[in-house]
């Protein structure tokens, strides 16, 4: 006879076994263990300039490393945040906490890539950004606008790589602000002329090409920009739409506003967004830096989380919040923290990820390497199992070189 804890959460298949139902109760079991339906988007919190971990996802309180940054106690017991997540803190139990990232890209350039793509740059290869692969692999839909955005993007946004220029990210600035590029500059009817008059130097220009004028796909490219401008699917963007009390949990800022935009993205189809706050790069007054900055992302966060979980849609929905590199446990004479790309912390929710819990451990002296190391391209790989994408997928590169999607292994403790 099984038997049941009580303070324990009693699974459909130790139910069935327990009522000793047999090959049906087995059966029926069996069907409890049906891989859960993939994400079916992203939204990437890209924290510029690399945030203090110790300022952030994993402070070390009372500690020499800790520079006298405080901490605050969360919704899961024995998982801190740093102080200033007033609000985050309530919602850790749908957040996972990553505290043993580990890269070998201390450049800003450089580590944005590694962390945007997977990968360390390489001069044969053109690496597809997490959101490019999304756009690539996942089911387009009905979507009449760019399924890959970036919202206040900083010098290096998201790229298609080899997956083409079509996988770039849509540039967007403050949400407060209409869309750019999306209104004609002439009246409807004289706009439509021009259209015509297009097509015509078009068409005459393509004779005696073959197909090497298809092949550049500006034809298509014109198609799709001809639609967005005339979709309805742009109100999307336009946060004024949601009601005063959802946009002030957000927080009146841009990044806040980023956000929501992004949750309302999703629900036209659109796969990937990621929104930029910048300001990380603390080499002087880090605590001072990090606690502006905590008060914007803290707010802008959890409401996106609590929205989401709102709406059911978290489960559909991986929310990675990251930047390019850590922060030294050692401060400088200056009060700042420098680059630091041997041990970060990473926070991710949503997607099927397990909430609540914390992966890896970081040395409380700065001085050892990390428990459970998580190399970036684990941090993809899980991303991308979450998201149904083969991470083990090969492509072939303009040279004719073949890659994997992600060279790393999902990291099997954040999707259970």
């Amino acid at each position: 006879m099984h038997q049941f804890d009580c303070n324990t959460h009693a699974t459909r298949r130790t139910f069935l076994a327990a009522g000793g139902l047999g090959w049906l109760g087995t059966a029926l079991a069996r069907s409890a263990e049906v891989e859960k339906a993939p994400a079916k988007s992203v939204i990437i919190l890209w924290m510029a300039g690399g945030p203090s971990q110790l300022e952030t996802f994993d402070p070390k309180p009372g500690t020499n490393i800790a520079g006298g940054s405080l901490a605050l106690d969360t919704s899961v017991k024995g998982v801190q945040l740093a102080a200033g997540f007033e609000q985050l803190r309530d919602q850790m139990e749908h957040v996972a906490l990553v505290r043993s990232v580990t890269s070998l890209e201390g450049d800003h350039e450089r580590g944005t890539y590694t962390l945007k793509t997977g990968n360390r740059p390489d001069p044969t290869v053109n690496f597809p950004s997490l959101g490019a692969i999304a756009c690539h692999d996942l089911p387009a839909g009905n979507t009449e606008i760019p399924r890959h955005v970036s919202i206040l993007p900083g010098p290096w946004p998201a790229r298609g790589g080899v997956l083409g220029a079509e996988y770039d990210a849509f540039k967007m600035y403050d949400p407060a602000d209409p869309v750019p590029d999306v209104k004609a500059n002439v009246p409807a009817e004289r706009f439509a002329d021009r259209l015509k008059d297009l097509d015509v130097v078009e068409g005459a220009f393509a004779q005696g090409r073959g197909g090497r004028v298809g092949n550049t796909g500006h034809r298509d490219t014109m198609e799709r920009a001809r639609r967005m401008m005339s979709s309805d699917q742009l109100k999307a963007f336009d946060v004024s739409k949601e009601p005063a009390a959802v946009r002030k949990e957000y927080g009146d800022t841009p990044f806040g506003r980023g956000c929501l935009a992004a949750r309302r993205l999703l629900d036209v189809g659109v796969r990937c967004v990621e929104v930029t706050l910048d300001g990380w790069d603390t080499h002087a007054k880090n605590h001072e830096l990090c606690a502006k900055n905590v008060a914007v992302l803290d707010p802008a966060f959890a409401a996106l989380v609590r929205d989401l979980k709102k709406r059911d849609t978290l489960k559909d929905t991986v929310v990675l919040c990251v930047g390019e590199f850590g922060r030294t446990p050692v401060v400088n004479p200056v009060g700042g923290r420098d680059h630091w790309p041997h041990n970060f912390a990473v926070a991710i929710a949503g997607g099927g990820v397990r909430g609540g819990i914390v992966v890896g451990e970081s040395d409380p002296e700065g001085r050892k390497k990390p428990k459970d190391p998580v190399p970036v391209a684990d941090l993809h790989a899980t991303v991308l199992k979450a998201l149904g994408i083969n991470w083990e997928r090969t492509l072939r590169g303009p040279v004719g070189r073949t890659f994997r999607l992600s060279t790393g292994s999902p990291v099997q403790a954040l999707l259970g």
